[in-house]
């Protein structure tokens, strides 16, 4: 596998690294079987997109920080940036999707809620039915990219499929997705914390983007999602700054300006508030 070489403490590993040991693929997507045990020691991220989907699996993947068990009929989601390791058991079957970015951006949309939904719970746990569908597109899309004149859009419109499906069982399994998916104004309020979180965190520039009061997004975030407006935005820069301060050479003062905090102290307070340890504390425990 290569890797490349940057100033990151945290390796990026780009979708290039893959190609050699590829079970079938085209230049912007991947085939691999994920089959008997397999382990990641040390966490490294992604410059691509990767979605996993397990058949039998027993073991560990950790993602961020958190560690998730790993089960069957699951799929789990990586985003570019996010930071993994996993420790796979022997005797699981598996298959992934390695997907590059342009390409991803094509069927992103059929992920119907916001990125930071299914970053923030990356595995998934899947009904049988929607294991079988699942397992279907994913065998599909194999036998297209070993066919020599693989069809793209063939390809994009079965990894639309997999999105859809994917964003149903979330809306299933996870109660906020289901708030976003009833409730527009909160849904637009999530969408726009993704875009404007590191220049804002005020919740009165968000209640202006929406046409409504700050009071009133405030009071809507504490019916359906019992945390205020403003502990849903710092929830959002607190995982940038973890995943920060684990997957980047950035100082702390660095990282602090790159989130929109004007005082390195200031940023350090905040986190403390967050996670009960200061950034530094949480670097060197990595």
């Amino acid at each position: 596998m290569r890797r490349n070489e940057s100033n990151s403490s945290v390796s990026m590993i780009s979708i290039q690294g893959f190609r050699e040991g590829q079970f079938a693929g085209r230049e912007e997507i991947l085939f691999n079987e994920l089959h008997g045990e397999r382990t990641i020691e040390i966490p490294h991220t992604h410059d691509f997109f990767t979605i996993n989907l397990f058949d039998q699996a027993s073991g560990v993947h950790c993602i961020d920080s958190v560690d998730h068990p790993i089960g069957n009929h699951q799929v789990h989601v990586l985003f570019p940036k996010q930071m993994h390791k996993w420790n796979i058991a022997a005797g699981t079957i598996g298959y992934q999707l390695m997907i590059e970015r342009t390409f991803f951006e094509k069927f992103a949309p059929y992920f119907r809620f916001s990125f930071t939904n299914y970053q923030n719970h990356p595995v998934i746990q899947l009904s049988n039915h929607a294991f079988e569908l699942l397992h279907y597109e994913f065998d599909a899309i194999k036998n297209e990219l070993k066919r020599a004149d693989s069809l793209v859009h063939l390809i994009s419109a079965r990894a639309a499929v997999i999105a859809a499906i994917v964003s149903r069982e979330a809306e299933h399994v996870f109660k906020e997705f289901k708030v976003y998916q009833s409730n527009e104004r909160l849904a637009a309020f999530n969408m726009l914390i993704d875009e404007f979180f590191k220049e804002k965190k005020f919740v009165v520039f968000y209640a202006d983007k929406l046409n409504i009061s700050a009071n009133y997004l405030n009071i809507l975030c504490k019916k359906h999602l019992k945390i205020s407006a403003t502990q849903l935005i710092q929830q959002r820069v607190g995982i940038e700054a973890k995943r920060l301060l684990q997957s980047s050479s950035l100082s702390i003062k660095e990282i602090a300006f790159e989130l929109g905090f004007v005082d390195h102290a200031y940023f350090s307070n905040f986190f403390k508030s967050q996670t009960g340890i200061s950034p530094t504390e949480f670097r060197e425990k990595r």
